[in-house]
């Protein structure tokens, strides 16, 4: 080896040791998030995974069941119907709010009034509510002598009153108004804020075209969107699958099984039945179609994108 490539190595080795530690940089800034994510995530997840092939009460001695917890739950209808009931709720926690929000954020992005802010605080508003104060105030709102149907009755409705939670046809519905009543105001903000991102360039290149507003929000607002709509479809989904606050304080998943979800199913069977390994079960079949379905919204955002 020569003298000039002795000298060529020695500059190339400080080079490749200093974009080494520029790698271990974000690792660094990120490693106490991910020990805290490990440590209350996924050795809770793992934890749950493996109590989930045993018989167990929480209490006294487990038994080894294998799968005997996850047949029980493809044989038992009331928890296949709460796995039912979750991904229904993806209409009232992700499917309407979207829709709504995306509306209310195109009225409201141009409208040139200074009491705006406010407007946006009060739709925003549901978002940071305790969920069970929510589902609190909405029980008392649907209550048989609730001022829903002192509504009805005023308006000459009296036929339609009815115990609406205690109600096997309409007591679904009542809790998946609630959850696009709490959804709504996060879609709203994220879509707002994203239109304004939004170049004015193309709304006006739109009107040259003698474009229309109709034409304007389905060809230029909505295009636009797309990561907005991304997150707020992830972020609902995730929501509606894993429900349980308002859902138990407003109904505890009855009357009988017509509202019953996961969660409130999870709920009964650690605490009520006194079987942990099939509520372990459960979670994790909850868990894993969570992230069966984040992937394909993903892959789809990804494609369209």
């Amino acid at each position: 080896m020569t003298v000039r490539d002795r000298t060529v190595v020695a500059s190339a080795t400080p080079v490749r040791t200093r974009r080494s530690r520029a790698r271990l940089v974000p690792l660094l800034y990120t490693a106490p998030a991910l020990l805290f994510y490990a440590a209350f995530v996924i050795a809770p997840w793992l934890h749950s995974l493996w109590i989930s092939f045993w018989d167990w009460n929480g209490i006294g001695v487990a038994t080894w069941a294998g799968l005997d917890n996850y047949r029980e739950i493809l044989a038992d209808p009331a928890l296949r119907l709460s796995l039912v009931h979750a991904f229904g709720l993806i209409l009232f926690y992700s499917v309407i709010p979207i829709c709504f929000g995306l509306v209310l954020a195109a009225l409201v992005a141009n409208v040139p009034w200074k009491g705006m802010p406010f407007v946006r605080t009060v739709i925003f508003l549901p978002q940071i509510l305790p969920l069970v104060a929510v589902g609190s105030v909405w029980k008392l709102f649907f209550d048989d002598d609730g001022p829903f149907n002192a509504l009805l009755r005023t308006v000459g409705l009296s036929g339609f009153t009815r115990a609406w939670l205690g109600d096997f046809t309409w007591a679904y519905p009542a809790v998946g108004v609630v959850g696009t009543w709490v959804s709504t105001g996060l879609c709203f903000l994220l879509l707002y804020s994203g239109i304004g991102k939004i170049d004015p360039a193309l709304y006006e290149a739109a009107r040259l075209d003698g474009a229309r507003a109709i034409h304007e929000f389905w060809h230029v607002t909505v295009p636009g969107l797309r990561r907005e709509l991304s997150v707020a479809a992830t972020v609902t989904v995730i929501a509606a699958l894993a429900s349980f606050d308002v859902v138990y304080v407003m109904t505890g998943g009855g009357p009988g099984e017509s509202t019953m979800v996961p969660g409130v199913a999870i709920y009964r069977l650690t605490f009520t039945a006194g079987e942990v390994g099939t509520a372990c079960a459960l979670a994790v079949v909850l868990s894993l179609l969570t992230c069966a379905v984040m992937f394909a919204l993903n892959r789809l955002t990804r494609e369209k994108t």
